[in-house]
């Protein structure tokens, strides 16, 4: 299987980009980079004869793969070019999520680039002020820090250790029988 995966893929990266990258993925799957478009593309096997899992995805700054946005399973025996559109479409259709999130983000008073989703604002309650979080509550001037204490039950494990080192340590040089 993993041989025809290889060989189809070679040839939809010859037909899609120009210039892109085939390899071996852990799952026995073969992906095709394209680095030029910031996009790849995975051919999986799917169990079934002569079938395969094509996912798509977009590359992330510094070049490592997004989950895939899309997935659909193809017949292998399909001509190239078909496999292609099918591609091409996958395609179209990561480049229109990708559009619109940057969009989103900008909106929310992120920057575009910051790759997370963008939450909905939440209406604000009457009457109520929204706190802080926990760095910056603790770090407000005028307002001591609290310090973390050891807990009882640590100290009682430490004297119980140094109880039976003290024991030992009678035991080989304390008054008992010389040996």
């Amino acid at each position: 299987m993993y041989t025809q995966l290889r060989e189809t893929a070679d040839e939809l990266a010859g037909v899609l980009w120009r210039e892109h990258t085939v390899y071996r993925e852990r799952g026995g799957g073969v992906v095709i980079r394209g680095e030029h478009v910031r996009r790849w593309i995975s051919l999986g096997p799917t169990g079934g004869k002569d079938q395969a899992l094509l996912r798509a995805g977009r590359l992330l700054d510094g070049g490592t793969t997004a989950p895939a946005r899309t997935e659909v399973v193809v017949d292998l025996n399909a001509g190239t070019a078909e496999l292609a559109a099918v591609c091409r479409r996958m395609l179209a259709e990561v480049a229109a999520v990708a559009e619109i999130a940057p969009a989103q983000a900008t909106r929310a008073g992120r920057p575009a680039g910051s790759g997370k989703p963008a939450k909905p604002a939440k209406p604000a309650k009457q009457g109520r002020q929204r706190r802080p979080g926990r760095a910056a509550r603790a770090a407000r001037p005028g307002r001591p820090r609290r310090e973390r204490h050891t807990s009882l039950g640590s100290l009682v494990v430490l004297l119980c250790v140094a109880g039976v080192l003290g024991a030992w340590l009678y035991s080989l040089f304390g008054g008992g029988p010389g040996y």
